[in-house]
């Protein structure tokens, strides 16, 4: 079994959270952020996965980092 999403060259390993019943990851090779994401099922993990790293791309594009 693969942990790990990926997209657009990003990565992630994924984890489930018992207590809460939610699925997480925290983007990987970032160099001076930190992003996370979450969802309850597989679905709503990829979606937000995705969301989170097309929003930093277009963040690095608006302040040219």
């Amino acid at each position: 079994m693969k942990n790990v999403m990926e997209y657009k060259g990003y990565w992630a390993e994924i984890k489930y959270d018992d207590d809460t019943g939610c699925f997480y990851g925290i983007i990987e090779g970032l160099k001076n952020d930190s992003i996370s994401f979450e969802g309850d099922t597989v679905k709503d993990l990829r979606e937000d996965f995705e969301s989170a790293i097309d929003d930093y791309i277009n963040f690095c594009k608006e302040t040219n980092t």
